[in-house]
């Protein structure tokens, strides 16, 4: 193998692919980065893969003679990141040696690495169902919801967040066993003219791990939102194809919680707020609530229409906030995680918000007012002890 390319290409390539690259690889190769080279199509592919999230990118190159070969993505990535972009980098291998030389405008490295037919193939899907959805929407499904999956690897299958297809839009939601987020997005499809309104389509839920998607909601957000994003699912295994790079993940086995029988048909209180104005006070309030447990009280009084935001951390203080808001129902008062709160309402994107419950023991729910978003964070209040 031998080519040459623009180190500024090459590095932003080695940033991506690296993502995909295991921090403690079951197999050494596993924490190489594949480099193929194709002398025909004038490309070189870069491949990260873990055996769950797999990352695929090309850039263009002037390519000698084709060739494979994996190296250290640490250190090759380091090396790479540190050269100068004034002029291209050559990098050159022969078929027996396991050693690629990279020589630049001020130097040249030699790094050794593994065979090709080490690598795993990153697994691609040839049939099941597809979908050209737009990249900045799917980016706000998977943000919007992501916070709230679980981080305990004993509760494997809330650590991811479930996407529901219906053939027009998409749900995406995740919960910790605490707190529920979900988001409807029904012009998520790129050109709903593609779907054929005679053909029966068969609706269908996935879960997908959420460390594999935090690094897809980091790619998406740099997509160009004119071209959309190709989606394919079958047998557990989804993929998502842009204009030179591929991603693809391993779903998680086992059927997602019916949280939908979670979420309260009528409510007895329902507060209006600002949402900025309510996350300011709690920010203020938490510096006190994070001293002890989190624990901050909401506090309605069904003369005025205000509400009082307090926390008590034992030995250490005390303090409370008002807030005006627009109230129905009657006098309460409820405690949550502040955490949980901030976490939802910072992913909200309107102005106005609406939290609505029936006692301070049952699900309490957060909604946005006058927005096109179709989005519900649902949080379980904490039982106060007097």
């Amino acid at each position: 193998m031998k080519l040459s390319c623009s180190q500024s290409e090459l590095n932003n390539a080695l940033q991506l692919v690296s993502r995909a690259v295991s921090n403690r690889p079951t197999h050494p190769v596993l924490a190489n980065v594949l480099l193929a080279a194709d002398e025909v199509t004038g490309k070189l592919r870069l491949t990260g893969f873990d055996l769950s999230l797999g990352i695929q990118t090309s850039i263009s190159a002037s390519i000698d003679s084709s060739g494979a070969i994996t190296l250290p993505a640490k250190l090759f990535g380091e090396i790479v990141s540190k050269l100068s972009n004034d002029s291209p980098l050559v990098l050159t291998s022969d078929e027996t040696s396991q050693q690629v030389e990279l020589t630049s405008k001020s130097g040249t490295y030699q790094v050794r690495g593994m065979l090709s037919d080490d690598f795993p193939e990153l697994p691609l899907v040839e049939n099941g169902t597809s979908f050209k959805l737009n990249p900045l929407l799917l980016s706000n499904a998977i943000k919007s919801t992501l916070f709230a999956s679980s981080t305990d690897d004993a509760k494997q299958l809330l650590t991811g967040v479930n996407l529901t297809f219906d053939g027009y839009g998409i749900e995406s939601a995740a919960t910790d066993g605490h707190r529920l987020a979900v988001l409807n997005l029904n012009n998520i499809l790129s050109d709903s003219k593609e779907i054929d309104s005679s053909i029966k389509f068969e609706k269908f839920s996935i879960t997908l791990p959420s460390k594999s998607l935090r690094e897809v909601e980091k790619f998406l957000s740099t997509c160009d939102i004119s071209h959309p994003i190709n989606f394919f699912i079958d047998k557990g295994q989804v993929v998502f194809i842009s204009v030179e790079d591929i991603i693809t993940i391993r779903a998680l086995e086992g059927s997602y919680p019916n949280y939908s029988q979670l979420l309260p048909d009528t409510f007895e209180n329902e507060l209006e707020f600002d949402r900025k104005e309510f996350i300011s006070s709690l920010e203020r309030i938490a510096v006190l609530a994070d001293q002890h447990n989190n624990v901050i009280k909401v506090t309605t009084d069904g003369s005025a229409n205000l509400i009082k935001i307090s926390t008590d951390a034992q030995d250490i203080g005390t303090g409370y906030e008002s807030l005006p808001v627009s109230y129905k129902g009657d006098s309460f008062q409820i405690a949550f995680n502040v955490r949980y709160l901030l976490d939802g309402l910072k992913v909200i994107d309107s102005n106005l918000i609406k939290l609505s419950c029936n006692s301070p023991t049952t699900p309490a729910i957060f909604s946005p007012i006058n927005s096109d978003v179709n989005f519900t964070y649902l949080v379980m209040p904490i039982q106060i002890r007097n």
